[in-house]
């Protein structure tokens, strides 16, 4: 058996330790790029989401270096990936590949059912081994998530532009070398002292946005065009609404348990949407009022072409907008979305929130006479 699985960000690095702490032989696919676009937009339905034409790239890409399994995780919400995997198989099934996929989805209080396909997907019953394999994947999950965390902030304030993403380049093609949690452990702090190690630019003026939508654009840098990069050069730190690892913990660990660690923001989108209508349309309207109220001075939404949910987030963020004061700016991607019209965009957006800081910052002067 050798697994694989699609890519989303940083999240490989965490499915790669958890694979390598079972003894699963693995294959990594390739970093998702215009070749994997293209493979998945020729065999996916042409109405369906991002999302899977890119995880239909990454299967096919992976396959040809000899991959007859594939990991996925799942959903039980009111969104189209609660079936992808049922979809997928099926396209690759029309392509000719017998695999068989192993479908990680959030328990819902059933334990067996999901360690049963754990055990399949380890090989192994021993519940020790299993257990410890699935804390040194959330472990690094935090990990990788909190080396973003640092980039976010040295980026809009490195005096060498390029020095945070050199050392991140590095670590992403390093990483995939490395076997185990201790070995990847310790290159992730190895890459954190670098990057704590930049020097600062004192006299930048940095200034803040918050990125809310669907979790994959948000995550994965190839689908949402690098917006992270693109936004730190021009002096933005940012923070995104959703990571992986807090998914996992939710949905993994929490959930069945009735436990939450977004109560504070289904309680922020309240006022605006009462329930959950599917994908993370109720944490893009939390999310998007916690920003306003801490102050930060834009929100970008950024979502798959057709993703209903966001769509219906897409309807209210206007009305929080008025609400808060606070511009808004939205990106709906797809395959054909244009690298030269996106940053175009975020440079008229980001000169917009510094002008509007500006006047601001006047006022306030004004005022003090």
């Amino acid at each position: 058996m050798k697994v694989t699985f699609p890519h989303m960000g940083n999240q490989f690095i965490a499915t790669k330790v958890l694979l390598d702490e079972l003894d699963v032989d693995t294959v990594l696919p390739p970093e998702c790029s215009k070749d994997t676009l293209e493979i998945g937009t020729k065999y996916s339905p042409e109405s369906i989401c991002l999302p899977l034409k890119i995880n239909i790239g990454n299967y096919i890409e992976s396959i040809r270096q000899g991959a007859d399994t594939i990991l996925i995780s799942g959903s039980c919400g009111p969104c189209r990936f609660g079936y992808y995997s049922i979809l997928q198989k099926e396209i690759l099934q029309e392509l000719g590949h017998d695999l068989d996929f192993i479908l990680l989805d959030p328990p819902q209080g059933d334990y067996k059912k999901f360690f049963s396909r754990v055990c399949k997907l380890a090989n192994t019953k021993n519940p020790i081994k299993i257990i410890s394999a699935l804390a040194k994947g959330t472990r690094i999950l935090y990990q990788v998530d909190a080396l973003d965390e640092i980039a976010y902030y040295k980026r809009p304030r490195q005096r060498k532009i390029g020095e945070v993403d050199f050392y991140l380049d590095k670590f992403h093609k390093e990483v995939r070398g490395v076997k185990g949690f201790q070995a990847v452990s310790e290159l992730i702090a190895e890459t954190r002292q670098s990057l704590l190690n930049i020097e600062e630019d004192p006299t930048k003026e940095v200034i803040k946005v918050g990125i809310v939508g669907e979790i994959y654009t948000i995550i994965e840098p190839f689908v949402n065009l690098n917006v992270e990069r693109k936004l730190g050069e021009m002096g933005v730190q940012l923070d995104k609404s959703l990571k992986v690892s807090r998914w996992l913990t939710e949905h993994l660990y929490l959930h069945p348990l009735g436990l939450s660690m977004e109560k504070e923001i289904v309680k922020e989108a309240k006022p605006y949407m009462k329930t959950m209508i599917g994908g993370h349309a109720r944490e893009t309207i939390g999310y998007s009022v916690k920003y306003a109220k801490e102050g930060y001075d834009g929100i970008i939404q950024i979502y798959p072409f057709t993703c209903m949910p966001e769509i219906v987030a897409q309807s209210i963020l206007p009305t929080i907008e008025k609400d808060f004061d606070i511009p808004y700016l939205c990106f709906i991607v797809d395959e054909l979305t244009g690298d030269a019209g996106y940053t175009t965009r975020l440079e008229a957006f980001v000169d917009l929130l510094r002008r509007r800081r500006e006047m601001k910052q006047n006022e306030k002067l004004l005022s003090g006479y």
